[in-house]
């Protein structure tokens, strides 16, 4: 293709390039790995385009497929946005219940106001939050989860083109169901460790009825962090296991997200 013949091409394909950037600009910048503030905002501006530019002679859409209008071509754009965050959404949704999990674990071990600032978000979180985050951000890129998300990227110009776009009632099933299993995967993750800090307060205040000559209030920071160290600890043995079918019921319903969108 000589220089006239590929200006003429991208002069004629800036209107699909424009929503595919859209797209995938919104689920870079929200997704895990990717949507970390320690990845400069230029690096990931950089990546959007490039891939934006990879895409866009693949995807199946054609400039006479797009309105003229300048309003219906905004609706398609702010219709994309709106696609790229709902699928952002419901893998973000994984790593929030993971950090759930530390946050309630953190406030039982008395960790509530030993806050450390995030690096992803930016924001402070509690050590156990943070710690729990790291692990799962660790497995999911040895996995190459990551590059699943790529896929799904690709994909998802298959499956829901522009003007596609559909809201019902199955898509807010489908995003419920991520938050319930959001709450489920924060409980079996640190269940163990609750559960004997749990007990352990309970055998405390046994204590202290009986004899009350010990501060038990000093005694039970020193009891709380390590039975709660230990215990997570162990509990990193079924860390993988429990998270990876959350990943791979979100991965799941990743795409039965897209066709339903798509109005399937």
């Amino acid at each position: 293709m000589t220089s006239p013949d590929l200006l003429a091409w991208i002069m004629r394909h800036y209107a699909v390039f424009t929503l595919v950037l859209v797209r995938v600009a919104a689920m870079l910048f929200l997704m895990p790995v990717f949507s970390s503030n320690t990845i400069p905002v230029r690096v990931r501006a950089a990546v959007a385009l490039v891939l934006s530019l990879m895409l866009t002679p693949v995807v199946p859409w054609g400039p006479d497929q797009l309105p003229s209008s300048p309003l219906g071509f905004l609706l398609l754009g702010v219709a994309e946005l709106f696609t790229g965050m709902s699928l952002a959404l419901m893998m973000r949704l994984i790593f929030a219940g993971l950090q759930t999990a530390g946050q309630m674990v953190s406030i039982q071990m008395g960790f509530s106001v030993a806050n450390v600032m995030d690096p992803v978000s930016g924001t402070q979180s509690a050590i156990l939050a943070h710690f729990a985050y790291i692990i799962a951000l660790l497995l999911f890129l040895s996995t190459d989860g990551h590059l699943v998300i790529l896929r799904y990227v690709y994909q998802s110009f298959d499956l829901l083109a522009p003007g596609r776009l559909v809201l019902s009632a199955p898509l807010s099933e489908i995003m419920m169901e991520m938050c319930r299993e959001m709450f489920i995967l924060s409980i079996k993750i640190l269940a163990p460790v609750m559960v004997v800090l749990l007990f352990a307060q309970v055998a405390l205040g046994i204590l202290a009825k009986m004899v009350p000559q010990i501060n038990m209030l000093i005694v039970s920071f020193g009891i709380n962090i390590a039975l709660g160290l230990f215990f997570m600890g162990l509990s990193m043995q079924v860390f993988w296991p429990v998270l990876g079918r959350s990943f791979e019921r979100c991965f799941r319903l990743m795409p039965a997200a897209m066709r339903i969108m798509a109005g399937g």
